[in-house]
């Protein structure tokens, strides 16, 4: 008896090792995959500026996860594919090794983090703002509570909108649609990323004249990352790094310039403590 539960005892033991051993295997294949095939694939959104959208002149992509992507492929010696993901299957599209990595409008939170690895250093910091009608007499997050307010699926603004400030939550696929949707008075706001609501009411005056940011503060302001899927640590390394000299050498804030980022205070921040240190 006891010869057998030795043995057992050693071939879990064993499995184990089989199994980690694997994962490793995995992990470390998958740096060596993207440069052998020469080619990174990134997911990206392209819901607007300053982060992705189709230019309407040249119908390229641009924005400054693009360039961030390009900046990072080249950083691999590899040429760049981009795949267009929407909120409700970026999270599905990077697990079923369609992209390699997701740049793709996707904040840190500890959910997230459960599911995927992500690159430490972050390549922005964003948080949520209301888009509201200028008569709706809203004035800040507390006026929101238990009236409907849309967003994107999978956003991370759902849950404090729910728990601190009492919202109904309509979750639509896209930002486009959580717009729409607005201007067709089925929500009282659309929580979007900051940036680029500001930038859209900016540039279509004509369409959004009857709405504002009016709310004095951005929900919950989170760091922007790369993720990538789970035991990944070699392409999370040669990533990291790539960030963080892409910071130092000020590259990084160059492109939220060109692409119209209206506060650039982090990547100043981090531009600055990247070169002290290196």
């Amino acid at each position: 008896m006891f010869a057998n539960r030795f043995t057992k005892t050693v071939f879990g033991l064993a499995l184990s090792l089989s199994a980690l051993v694997a994962t490793q295997a995995s992990a470390d294949a998958t740096l060596d995959r993207i440069k052998g095939r020469g080619k990174l694939t990134v997911g990206v959104i392209l819901s607007g500026a300053p982060f992705g959208y189709i230019d309407p002149k040249s119908q390229e992509q641009k924005g400054l996860n693009v360039d961030l992507a390009q900046a990072l492929a080249d950083s691999l010696g590899v040429k760049l594919e981009t795949v267009t993901v929407t909120p409700p299957n970026r999270v599905q599209f990077l697990q079923q090794g369609k992209v390699d990595i997701l740049i793709a409008n996707m904040q840190y939170t500890e959910d997230r983090a459960k599911v995927l690895d992500f690159v430490p250093t972050p390549y922005d910091r964003s948080g949520g703002a209301a888009v509201v009608r200028k008569d709706s007499g809203l004035k800040d997050w507390a006026d929101l509570k238990g009236k409907p307010v849309c967003i994107s699926q999978g956003s991370n603004y759902a849950q404090p909108l729910i728990e601190e400030y009492g919202a109904t939550i309509k979750a639509l696929p896209s930002q486009p649609e959580s717009l729409l949707a607005l201007q067709g008075g089925n929500c009282v706001a659309a929580v979007h990323v900051g940036a680029t609501v500001g930038l859209l009411l900016q540039d279509r005056p004509e369409d959004w004249k009857d709405y504002a940011i009016p709310f004095p503060t951005e929900l919950i302001p989170s760091d922007s990352v790369i993720w990538l899927r789970k035991g990944e640590k070699d392409t999370q390394a040669a990533l990291d790094a790539s960030v963080k000299k892409l910071h130092a050498s000020g590259k990084l804030l160059e492109f939220a310039k060109a692409n119209r980022l209206t506060n650039t205070d982090f990547l100043q921040a981090q531009q600055k403590a990247l070169s002290a240190a290196k």
